[in-house]
């Protein structure tokens, strides 16, 4: 194109500009609309502030709409900042977290819920689950499995005891980095990351350091701490946690599945309403007879019902006593779902709902 065809710059510019103060208009007004609906809210006790279905709802809204050029996933990033920040005008939500900082899970927490929360590192799994029951949070975030190595155990195991209910889910892509203070993998001598990460790079590690020793951690942040005060020493982390702790990054990207992602819950006191696309989760405590996962099963193929993940794990109830996990596509009250329920509940002890809530957007 030639230089007279060309659109001048500075109008281009101007252009640019309109745009971004009616965008910063548009943001005010919504704030503005946000707070009358918090207003109307305070007259009723029982009103909720924070609603993860109609989020979900207003996300998948946003994606329906975009005709690019910028893709969903950035679309969705830049609405679930506008939405937090206009909810923290009335008061920030807490949100508790594996911790410490610089973990996965505090990445999961800002991914879910955006940057204008108040977020709390817990030092395990158990006490973001005290911290949201006893109130003090208003929702939890704690990693539930892996696509590489499967279950988070301690996370099931809280459901056995815990009244707390799942609100939400979401995947976050997990890419891990080597890093030190040491320029070369000759000089490291151990390497410290979490069990779970050093079981995702396991092919990596007895490729590229079978003769480095390597240690389980609490958790990645862990790790670089360490690292940072070891001279001999890396950790396996996420790429952000090398810039708090002042180490450099020697390997990236060296998990053994290019696709690894972990997926986390999100646990709150409440029991949403159906959002439109949505997944149940339940804890079925098993009779010791005969067929009973067939019995679990059969109701759930004859009502159309998609199972998406079942775990067995110990009751701690009994020697070789069992409950199940399982989640399904769709809300408690959809009709395939409550059949499918009640014809459950005639062969097992126990059916616990742990949540309806939306897919992961």
């Amino acid at each position: 194109m030639s230089q007279k065809n060309s659109p001048d710059l500075t109008q281009l510019r101007d252009q640019i500009d309109a745009i971004d103060a009616d965008i910063q208009s548009l943001i005010a007004e919504r704030a503005g609309i946000a707070n009358q609906v918090a207003a109307s809210k305070r007259n009723d006790l029982s009103a909720v502030y924070y609603r993860p279905e109609r989020e979900s709802q207003v996300l998948r809204a946003v994606k329906a709409r975009n005709k690019g050029p910028l893709s969903d996933e950035v679309l969705v990033r830049l609405f679930r900042e506008i939405m937090s920040a206009c909810l923290a005008q009335q008061k920030p939500l807490n949100i508790a977290f594996l911790g410490p900082e610089g973990t996965f899970s505090e990445m999961a927490t800002y991914r879910y819920f955006g940057h204008s929360v108040q977020a709390m590192p817990e030092a395990s799994i158990d006490q973001v689950f005290t911290e949201v029951e006893a109130g003090v949070a208003d929702f939890g975030v704690v990693p539930v499995e892996n696509s590489t190595e499967g279950a988070v155990n301690n996370t099931l195991d809280m459901f056995l005891s815990s009244p707390l209910k799942i609100c939400g889910e979401i995947d976050l892509p997990i890419h891990h980095y080597l890093m030190s203070k040491q320029p070369k993998l000759s000089d490291i001598k151990i390497i410290y990351s979490h069990r779970q990460t050093l079981a995702q790079c396991r092919a990596w590690l007895r490729n590229n350091a079978p003769d480095i020793e390597t240690m389980g951690v609490s958790s990645n942040a862990e790790a670089a701490r360490r690292a940072a005060y070891s001279e001999h020493a890396a950790a396996i982390a996420g790429q952000t946690t090398a810039a708090m702790y002042g180490l450099q990054i020697l390997h990236k990207n060296i998990e053994d599945q290019a696709d690894n992602a972990t997926r986390f819950l999100i646990v709150g006191q409440q029991l949403l309403a159906a959002s439109g696309d949505d997944k149940t989760s339940l804890m079925i405590a098993a009779k010791d007879e005969p067929g009973l996962l067939y019995h679990i099963l059969r109701p759930m193929n004859e009502q159309g019902v998609t199972m998406t993940r079942i775990e067995s794990r110990p009751s701690k109830q009994g020697r070789w006593d069992y409950v199940f996990f399982i989640d399904m596509v769709g809300h408690i009250d959809d009709q395939p779902i409550a059949n499918t329920m009640r014809e459950i509940q005639r062969f097992t002890k126990h059916v616990k709902v742990l949540g309806s809530y939306p897919k992961s957007v």
